[in-house]
């Protein structure tokens, strides 16, 4: 099958092009940027691109014409960072929700919609994401339409993008933001008393989730609920925070160096949230995809695995723009000392 995939050039949208290309079909990106990061060059050569904006209707038709289904996960990202401007994400999220629908029903194909876990919350983007997992039902019941939808928890995992002040993203994310600072030496920062009980997802495991809920389309199995990848075990945002910090020192320690954990610091809760309601998913809700919740990644050495991610292949660039701008940081694996003299 030649699956298309919205938003493929972003953080979910490569391991979804990996694992769809493992599973034996091939890859249309749609997206508004050009490179494909994290992809192998083995695989990447195998990958066609088309540069389209969501937003556009005749794009969309003109991807749907080309492929034999569509995976959709362009979106405006944010929950406190749309709710001043909730404009942006509604064209995004709900008029290129409903280009793609329209666009597969007219040819035939089916569809895969990726939908959030705090579908139930008062915030731009939870309300602009669950709008369009209401038409998906819509299409379904009344238009003849093939669409199944997958709610991702939380999803982490190697080259999410990173926000200020250690990143260019536009959305501040719970794991890379724990990481970067921990790396650093920064103390982490959680938002609320870190009490709040949320699933976390290793991507690799929701983009196989995706790519097996279009297959199900493609033979006609529409599942009248939606699929929920999270974990079967839930743990709250603070024992997240622990997780990373003792992850990172306990590799401080075994490079020899100074390993001291970083504090863990709580800021007020972000708007847009409803503290004291635990984000999780029903992970009985995979066997629909013949997925077992025994054999996904655990956190642990998942959080392991992203960290050292991150050490690798963050942090190095990090590190020499701090020299650059004068300002003195210590990498923790090297022993390397940055300033103005050098490193």
């Amino acid at each position: 099958m030649k699956i298309g995939v919205t938003g493929g050039a972003g953080f979910i949208g490569k391991y979804v092009a990996e694992v769809a290309l493992e599973r034996g079909h091939d890859v249309v990106v749609f997206d508004t940027r050009g490179r494909i990061p994290l992809v192998s060059r083995e695989n990447a050569i195998k990958i066609s691109t088309v540069m389209g904006d969501v937003r556009d209707a005749t794009a969309m038709t003109e991807l749907a014409a080309h492929v034999d289904g569509i995976i959709h996960l362009a979106a405006c990202l944010g929950t406190q960072e749309t709710i001043q401007n909730p404009r942006p994400a509604a064209e995004t999220n709900i008029v290129g929700g409903l280009n793609f629908l329209e666009a597969c029903t007219q040819y035939g194909i089916p569809g895969v919609y990726i939908g959030v876990g705090n579908h139930w919350m008062e915030n731009t983007y939870s309300i602009s994401k669950t709008t369009v997992e209401r038409f998906v039902r819509m299409f379904n019941a009344e238009r003849g339409g093939k669409f199944n939808v997958v709610r991702l928890v939380n999803a982490y995992g190697p080259g999410q993008s990173v926000a200020p002040p250690f990143g260019p993203a536009k959305v501040r994310k719970i794991t890379p933001s724990f990481i970067c600072r921990a790396l650093t030496g920064n103390p982490i920062e959680v938002y609320g008393d870190g009490s709040q009980v949320s699933d976390m997802v290793y991507v690799r495991d929701g983009a196989d989730a995706l790519v097996r809920a279009l297959e199900s389309a493609a033979e006609g199995i529409v599942f009248d609920r939606a699929v929920e990848v999270g974990s079967a075990y839930p743990v709250t945002v603070g024992a997240v925070a622990e997780m990373v910090r003792a992850i990172v020192a306990n590799k401080k320690a075994s490079a020899g160096l100074p390993h001291d954990a970083v504090d863990i610091t709580y800021l007020p809760m972000r708007p847009g949230e409803t503290p004291g309601t635990p984000v999780v998913a029903d992970v009985n809700t995979l066997d629909m995809v013949g997925m077992n919740p025994a054999d996904l990644v655990h956190l642990g050495p998942g959080l392991e695995a992203t960290i050292d991610w991150y050490a690798a292949h963050w942090l190095p660039g990090y590190l020499t723009a701090q020299v650059a701008r004068r300002e003195p940081t210590i990498d923790i694996f090297s022993r390397k000392t940055g300033s103005a003299e050098g490193v």
